[in-house]
Parts: C-alpha cells; structure tokens; sequence
C-alpha cells in the first residue's frame, strides 16, 4: 500500500512537470505567431488559461489564450499597453509540433490605450485637448467671421470609419452652431493586429482606451 501510494505521488509530480514544459512550449509556439502577425520586433507575453493543460493539447483546442504586445505603433498612431486574448483556438498538438499554418482562433479581441499626448498631437492646429479620466476638453479659437474667438467645449468621443473621432458636444465661448466644425479623427492608417476593427472607445486616467475585435483569425507561424 505505501509503495501503491509512493508511486501515485511520484506520477502526479511527473504529470504536473511534464504539463508545465508542454504548455511553456505551446505558448512558445503562440508567442512566436503572434509575434508574426503583428510584425512585434520582440515577443509578446503568452499564457494559456485553463489546468490541466494536458487535456487541452490533447485535443487541439484552448479556450483562452491571453498575451500582452507592449507599445506599438500603427499608421503612426502609438498604442501603449496593447493586449488581449484569442478564444476558441483551434491548435491539434501535431501541427504546433510541426510548425503548421492551420491554426485559427475563433475570436480575437483586444484592447490599447490612446495617451493624451497622442490626442493632442491630432487636435487641430492652435486646439489643446486636456481631461480628467471622465471628459476631454478643447480650449483654443476659432474664426468667427474676421475675428477669432477663443473657446473651451467638452469633446464626444466615438468609433468612426478608420479611426476614432472627437467632436464637440458642449462648447463655450462661441455659438452652439460652431460645435460642429470643432473635431478632428484620430486615424489608424495601418492595420490593426489580426485585422481586428475598432468596436467601442472610451476616457480613461491615461488618455483614451479602445477596444477592438475579429473572428476566424489565423495565428500563422
């Protein structure tokens, strides 16, 4: 019975360890796609949730695969803290193993953080953006026939095509109608990773944070 109960507890320590160096391989594996797919100079932080891992080799498919890219730049927008997590990846252990191509998730979604610097550098020329975490504020002028008026307006913020737009929604200083002509986009020129499309936006203490997603993504090697 002891050797019985010795041996049970060796074979679950052989079986923890050996679940512990396939799933590093694995993410090693998922890293350097998504290394790939995003053109990433280094390699991304990769973690497989879900235990045992074993089980979800076993059968090639991993709900959850989270992995942070850092700060990248697209269309020459910087996205600081750009990270998200791929959902029902579809990876049989002999084509990692392999190297194959066929490798999918079925939704990727992400999310990254537009810095106030960022905002500011789009604003139109002689407009200062500033804000609080809850509201972003224009203050600059504007013309208003032959003279220019100085102005202060609370800025709106939402998804547009190609970017994210900010447009005024309060203002003071000069009369409501001018509020339309105060805005400006933010463009992502290039794609995003995965070509995943920008689906909310929203203020945040650092400056702006989006989120953005895409289906049937392929995680190419």
């Amino acid at each position: 019975m002891r050797k019985l109960i010795i041996f049970l507890i060796v074979l679950a320590v052989l079986l923890v360890a050996v679940d512990r160096v396939a799933v590093a391989g694995v993410q090693r594996d998922l890293a350097n796609r998504i290394a790939a797919a995003t053109d990433l100079s280094g390699t991304p932080t990769v973690t497989i949730e879900g235990i045992p891992f074993l089980t979800q080799a076993i059968s090639g498919h991993y709900p959850e695969v989270r992995f942070n890219l850092g700060t990248l730049t697209y269309g020459g927008v910087p996205v600081r803290n750009l990270q998200g997590a791929a959902y029902d990846v579809t990876a049989p252990l002999t084509d990692v193993l392999q190297n194959k191509p066929n490798i999918r998730a079925g939704r990727v979604a992400v999310r990254g953080t537009l810095t106030r610097e960022t905002i500011d550098k789009y604003a139109p020329q002689g407009v200062k953006i500033t804000g609080n975490g809850q509201h972003l504020v224009a203050s600059g002028e504007v013309t208003v026939g032959v003279q220019k008026v100085r102005f202060t307006a609370e800025m709106r913020v939402e998804v547009a095509d190609g970017g994210i737009k900010l447009r005024a929604e309060k203002i003071e200083g000069v009369p409501d109608a001018l509020a339309q002509f105060v805005g400006y986009t933010i463009p992502f020129k290039g794609k995003l990773p995965f070509d995943v499309k920008i689906t909310g936006v929203r203020n945040v203490a650092d400056g702006l944070e989006f989120s953005a997603e895409a289906t049937d993504v392929p995680l190419r090697g």
